[in-house]
Formats: structure tokens, C-alpha cells, sequence
């Protein structure tokens, strides 16, 4: 158990740790992932500091191996010349017991520490004869050399007869020095003893320090300089980069008339020049589509109100004769009641024209007020009523039971509720149409739900385009125009809000429109999904479709969503019935094909 709790707790500070690490580093990372020069330089630092590392490492131990070796073989040298005398000097004495031993072997000492030169400690000569007691060892200087013969040497050169060296740094007199010694058996007439030499590498440390520190400034300025190269390189080039960048983002902005300085021939000159042209061709074909479009906008805007004089005068006479039709012969009745039908429609479209125009030219103005939506749902649903009847649909109803207020233009959302409503009945295969509202504090959602013959992949985009059907071969049981969905997205938009479709073949269709409770907020998710609940459940893949904004917009809401209302949301438990069913269905094809803007299109 308290193994247990150790772990939980280094394992929650590691978090704790890894998580304020990450917090510190944050601006750090996000300069390295915005600015190539940086990365270029750092990385130039880096490589070029391993290759200088490594390089000087070689130099500096090549170097210091060098002068090790020389005075490797000076002192070998000296050793030789050294022994060769010591030999010469105790050969003479026969016995060990000679008197005159010990006084020939300090001489011989003395003497041969008097032949170097003198150096920072010097060097140091010493007689050792370990295999006899009664001699004494005698040393050129009056220091402790224990730290500098050690006892293996000792054994090598005493017991073994072998010539030893090692190197060792020790305090000699005060002065921590690193030393070269020497030992090798002397023979002489009553045995061998052992000769030392001791031989500071003051000289030598100095200099593989000295090159040592030249060569690390010497790396260290290398570094700096490789750094300050790539950075000078790489903005000569970045530099031009972002210059384009900049200009491409005021290009896009609408600014046109920008261009890239130009200097020299090389290939940032080539860029810029060819940026420029590629610039002055957007231009053109851009002003060149501008103005098609403005004589486009114009030229409808022209012609509808053109219309309107005519259209009056034929409505005029119209309904004059429409009035009189009883009286006519029932071919000309029925043509009378046709030309009433058309020009409703005619109308229909003119209107139509001059709203989408409006919406192009970018005149369209929201007149937003706070509304209370549930009575524009019910209202639109029974102006409905008769066309639900005459195809035999229901239209259910799930609102919330108290008022949902929201800044919106209320002529605006009951157009766009008429639209997706009639659509629904029209396509709805004499099956039940759900009409369901949710709310939250920052959006309202109200979705039409169908079980017609639904919409094929990729058609839950075109279904809002101007003037497409999804059958253009089925007979229509109302006279829409084809620009009704069109208009409606365009009020969404108006809104700041979304107008989304789902359908699958044989499932039916869903329509979503969203809107913000507060005129002018952005709209971040909505509180009812875009696929409908029993499809949510049936195909989860589904759940990963995406909303205007290009996230995904409520693919987790919408599987809790088969259990529960949406978080925040408050649909009614109650269902209402806005229309009775009928005798007197129809043929249904994909949503789109009815598109309804004024009631008088409906039942005609």
C-alpha cells in the first residue's frame, strides 16, 4: 500500500511537471514552429558545433599525445645514460657490507640529479634497494616520493626486474604537479638495485593546455561566425519570402494594387517578378469578373423591375378573367385558372430575383428585434396546414414550453422556416414531419425532419444552390421557384448563423438552421444535431459530420443525444399536431425540388 501511494504521488507531480514544463516551453515552441530562420541558424549552430566539438577534441588529443611521446623518449633517454653510470659507480663495491657502499650510492645520487636542468619542482633521482634491508633508500630531494613510486612499481622493478613508467599527478613541496617516472633495475657485483626518475610534465601540461584553450576559442569563434553567416544567408533569402507572404496576405485582403520590389536578376528577383505578373493577371481577371458581375447583378436587378410594369398590367387583366371564369367554357375556365397559377408564380420569381440580388449587391439589412421564435414555428406550420393535408402529412411539433427569446429578424426566419416546412411536406411520402426547437444561452436550433426518399452523397450541398432539383422530372405540387433554399441560406448567413442539411437514400432528410440568441455572436456549436437521433444510433459513422465552420459540430452530442436532450437544450416532451392527415398523397423526390417564399405559392 504505501509502494502504491509513492507511485500515485511521484506520478501526479510528474504530470504536475510535465505539464508546467510544457507551459514555459510553449513560446519557445511556437518560435521554432513559425520562423524558419531560427531553425536554420539553430540548426546550423548545432551541426557546426558537433563538427568543431569533435574536430578540436582530435586536435587537442593528437597534440597532447604528441608532446607525452617526446618526453616520453627524452626521458627514456636520460634513463639510459643514468643507468649506465650508476653501473659504473657501484660495480666497484663486491659486497653489500661495504663501508663505503652508502656513500658511493648518495654521490651517485647527487651527481646525477646535478646533470637536469632545473624546472618548476625538478626533477628527482632516487636509489632504492628493496632486496637489501640494510641499505637505505636515497633520494636527490628532500620530499616524499610515496605518492609518486608507488608499491607496484616498486614490485616490478625490485622483485621482477622489469623496467616500469607511469604517469601520476601528485603534491610534490606544495605545487600539485603531474609527473613521468621512470624505474629500472641497476645490476651490480652484489645484485641489482633500483634507480627512479622522477620528471615533472610542467612544460608539457602547460602547452596541451595552451592548445587546448586555442583551440576551443579558436572553435568557439568558428561557431559564432558559421552563426552569423547562416543567419546573414538565411535572411537574405526568408526575408524576400516574407515580403511575399505579406503581399500575398494584402492581395487576398482585397489590396490589389500591391507588387513586390524587384531588385537585381537572380532568382529572388525571378520570383519577385514572376509573383508581380502572376498579381497584375489576378487583378485583371478579378476587376474582369467584378465587373461581369456587377452588369450580371445589375442587368437582373434591371430586368425585374422592368417586369414589374408589364406583370401588373397582366395581373390586372388576369384576375379580372379569373374572376369571370364561370361564365367561360371549361377549356377556357381551365386555361383561366392556368395563367392565374403561372403568373402567381411568375410573381413569385420576380420577387425572388430582386431578394437575391439585393443579397449579391450586399444590400441586404437585418432588421433584428427579440422575438419570442415558438409562435413563428406555429404560425408557419398553419399556414401550412393545407398543404399538409392535400399530400396526407402530419406535422408534429416539439417546442419548449416556454417563450424562446432571440435578436433576430423575424420576417427573415419565417421565410426560411416556410421554405424547409414545405420542402418537408412536399418530400415528406405521406409520412410525419418533425418541427423540433432547442435552446441554449448562446444559440437556438430548429430542426425539419422528413422520411421521404432523402438526399444521395454530396447532394446535402448542392440542395442549396441556385435553381437545383434532385429530380428536375417530378411534377412539383406547389409553385416554388428553385431559389428558395438559396435565399434562406443567405438570410442565415445575414444572421451570423448556419442553415445545414443531412440525408441519406431512403432515410429522409434533415434540415438545421442555427441562430445566435445575441445579434452578432459567433456561433461555436448547436444545441440539436445535425443527423437525426435515430440515425445517429443506426450508423455512428455519421456522427463525424462537419458544420459550417469546418469542425466538427456536435458529433458527441449527437449519440448522448438518443438518450437525452441536448446539453442546455429545452425541446418540449409534448407533441402537437399542426395539420390532420388526408386523403391524397403524392410522388416525393430528394428535398430541393420545392422551395416556397410567399404563402401564395403554397395549395396553388
Amino acid at each position: 500500500m504505501p509502494v502504491r501511494r509513492i507511485l500515485r504521488f511521484v506520478r501526479r507531480y510528474w504530470r504536475v511537471a510535465v505539464r508546467r514544463g510544457l507551459q514555459l516551453s510553449a513560446p519557445a515552441r511556437r518560435a521554432w514552429r513559425r520562423s524558419l530562420h531560427l531553425r536554420v541558424v539553430t540548426l546550423t549552430l548545432v551541426a557546426s558545433s558537433l563538427l568543431v566539438g569533435g574536430f578540436g577534441w582530435f586536435i587537442a588529443d593528437r597534440s597532447t599525445k604528441i608532446l607525452l611521446d617526446r618526453a616520453e623518449d627524452e626521458v627514456r633517454s636520460q634513463m639510459q645514460s643514468k643507468v649506465d653510470y650508476a653501473l659504473q659507480q657501484l660495480t666497484v663495491h663486491r659486497q653489500v657490507r661495504d663501508p663505503e657502499l652508502p656513500t658511493t650510492i648518495s654521490n651517485t645520487v647527487t651527481r646525477l640529479a646535478d646533470g637536469d636542468p632545473a624546472e618548476s619542482g625538478g626533477a628527482i633521482v632516487a636509489l632504492r634497494a628493496d632486496n637489501f634491508p640494510d641499505l637505505k633508500p636515497v633520494t636527490s630531494t628532500k620530499v616524499d616520493t610515496t605518492s609518486l613510486i608507488t608499491p607496484e612499481m616498486v614490485h616490478d622493478v625490485s622483485r621482477e626486474g622489469h623496467v616500469a613508467q607511469q604517469i601520476r599527478t601528485a603534491e610534490v613541496g606544495g605545487v600539485r604537479s603531474k609527473y613521468l617516472v621512470y624505474g629500472s633495475p641497476v645490476p651490480t657485483s652484489f645484485g641489482h638495485v633500483e634507480l627512479y626518475y622522477v620528471v615533472p610534465l610542467t612544460t608539457e601540461d602547460r602547452a596541451a593546455n595552451q592548445i587546448r584553450t586555442t583551440v576551443l576559442v579558436t572553435g568557439l569563434a568558428l561557431v559564432i561566425l558559421l552563426g552569423v553567416v547562416a543567419g546573414l544567408v538565411t535572411r537574405m533569402v526568408v526575408t524576400p519570402v516574407r515580403v511575399a507572404a505579406r503581399t500575398a496576405q494584402r492581395l487576398s485582403a482585397g489590396l490589389l494594387d500591391q507588387r513586390m520590389k524587384v531588385d537585381g536578376e537572380d532568382d529572388l528577383a525571378l520570383l519577385a517578378a514572376s509573383f508581380n505578373q502572376m498579381a497584375a493577371n489576378l487583378q485583371r481577371q478579378i476587376v474582369r469578373l467584378e465587373e461581369m458581375s456587377r452588369l450580371q447583378r445589375r442587368f437582373t436587378s434591371d430586368v425585374s423591375h422592368e417586369l414589374r410594369t408589364p406583370l401588373t398590367t397582366v395581373r390586372m387583366a388576369a384576375d379580372l378573367i379569373f374572376a369571370e371564369r364561370d361564365e367561360f367554357d371549361p377549356a377556357v375556365a381551365r386555361s383561366a385558372e392556368l395563367l392565374q397559377a403561372e403568373l402567381d408564380r411568375f410573381e413569385s420569381l420576380l420577387t425572388d430575383l430582386l431578394e437575391i440580388s439585393r443579397f449579391d449587391a450586399g444590400f441586404a439589412a437585418l432588421d433584428a428585434e427579440h422575438t419570442d421564435l415558438v409562435p413563428i414555428v406555429e404560425r408557419v406550420a398553419d399556414r401550412l396546414s393545407g398543404l399538409a393535408e392535400r399530400v396526407g402529412v402530419t406535422i408534429e411539433l416539439r417546442l419548449p414550453d416556454t417563450p424562446v427569446i432571440a435578436e433576430v429578424d423575424p420576417r427573415r426566419v419565417e421565410r426560411i422556416l416556410r421554405n424547409l416546412v414545405g420542402n418537408a411536406v412536399e418530400h415528406g411520402e405521406r409520412k410525419p414531419v418533425e418541427v423540433t426547437m432547442a435552446t441554449d444561452e448562446a444559440a437556438v436550433a430548429i430542426t425539419v425532419r422528413d422520411h421521404g426518399v432523402g438526399l444521395k452523397p454530396g447532394e446535402e450541398r448542392l440542395v442549396f444552390n441556385r435553381f437545383w432539383r434532385a429530380d428536375p422530372s417530378r411534377a412539383r405540387q406547389t409553385g416554388g421557384t428553385g431559389l428558395g433554399l438559396s435565399i434562406s441560406v443567405e438570410d442565415a448567413r445575414l444572421h451570423g448563423g448556419w442553415l445545414e442539411a443531412w440525408g441519406e437514400p431512403g432515410g429522409g432528410a434533415q434540415f438545421r438552421l442555427t441562430l445566435p440568441v445575441r445579434s452578432g455572436d459567433r456561433l461555436v456549436s448547436a444545441p440539436l444535431p445535425l443527423i437525426p437521433r435515430d440515425r445517429a444510433i443506426d450508423d455512428p459513422a455519421n456522427n463525424a459530420a462537419e458544420g459550417p465552420t469546418g469542425s466538427a459540430t456536435d458529433a458527441s452530442s449527437t449519440v448522448d443525444s438518443a438518450a437525452a436532450p441536448p446539453a442546455g437544450g429545452r425541446p418540449a416532451p409534448s407533441v402537437r399536431d399542426a395539420s390532420s392527415p388526408a386523403a391524397g398523397g403524392s410522388a416525393a423526390s430528394g428535398p430541393g425540388d420545392l422551395d416556397l417564399d410567399e404563402p401564395a405559392e403554397v395549395g396553388r
